[in-house]
């Protein structure tokens, strides 16, 4: 058989590019996310938890297990200005020194910014950073997602949507900021380490979330390679505006679930990408291969 006919049969089907595991705040297992996704039809995915590629080697015996292809994946977390900002980064090296060394700086003050906030909550309500440790797996990168699941073990919200509402909602007085590198830093840590950035979700809802126009340019120049645009929490309107980019730049469009498990209502393969775009992607990686069936 061909190579073309092997790189084609491997593209059957629908792919979703945003997926999270408990190596990050997902609620399942690598190999259970990919069970997951396999049964809601999809043929292609990438792990991406945030900020470490803890799951990948189990993604990978799953997926293959399967007859699934595998881009190994990482939501990146950066920060403009007061915006967060996370870039989805595809086919990187891992052993990268800058990457893994920027990577390591975001999680460990993930951590201490975890601490501070069960700290502040600590004062009104009874929680601790034990209970918050009993919701993480080993080596996942603790962010507020296990404080909600830690308040709702403790019954202080009734899931993790109730708990962003209330408790930790900003306006509570809570919060804690924590360190991420501007975009721009982290879209050339990426393509330095030979992989593919893309903005996740880059038209939130509320005014003034998209980041502007012109820092976007400045990002592409730099490397970045396109836009997660269909994704649940995107405006249209936002959406419009960099369709007009991706048009003029000949950007790459993605389109995925977020999948959480029972942390998001998102379901594998609510959104999916083009055969089209996987390949450009595919073409563009050089820090890592995708692990093909």
């Amino acid at each position: 058989m061909s190579g073309q006919r092997r790189f084609e049969r491997r593209f059957e089907g629908p792919s979703d590019l945003h997926l999270h595991s408990l190596r990050s705040d997902g609620t399942e297992p690598p190999e259970t996310v990919v069970r997951a996704a396999h049964r809601y039809g999809l043929r292609t995915i990438a792990l991406t938890d945030h900020d470490t590629t803890a799951g990948w080697a189990e993604a990978a015996e799953a997926t293959t297990s399967l007859g699934m292809t595998l881009l190994p994946g990482m939501e990146l977390s950066a920060k403009h200005g007061w915006r967060s900002v996370h870039l989805l980064a595809y086919l990187f090296d891992p052993d990268n020194p800058a990457l893994r060394a920027e990577m390591e700086r975001v999680r460990t003050d993930r951590m201490g910014r975890a601490e501070r906030i069960v700290r502040n909550i600590s004062r009104d309500y009874d929680l601790s950073w034990a209970d918050v440790v009993a919701q993480t797996s080993d080596g996942a990168t603790v962010g507020r997602p296990h404080i909600a699941d830690a308040l709702v073990a403790r019954g202080l919200a009734v899931d993790r949507s109730a708990a962003f509402e209330g408790i930790l909602h900003p306006r509570e007085g809570y919060y804690e900021g924590h360190y991420a590198p501007d975009p721009l830093t982290a879209v050339r840590l990426i393509v330095a380490a030979g992989g593919v950035p893309v903005v996740a979700h880059p038209t939130p809802a509320g005014r003034g979330l998209m980041m502007p126009v012109p820092y976007l340019e400045e990002l592409i120049d730099a490397g970045l390679a396109g836009f997660e645009l269909d994704h649940r929490e995107n405006t249209p309107a936002g959406v419009a505006v960099l369709r007009g980019i991706v048009e003029r730049r000949n950007l790459i469009v993605t389109g995925s679930s977020d999948y959480h498990g029972l942390g998001k209502p998102n379901l594998p393969g609510e959104n999916t990408t083009s055969d089209e775009m996987v390949e450009r992607i595919i073409a563009r990686g050089t820090g890592v291969a995708p692990v093909f069936p």
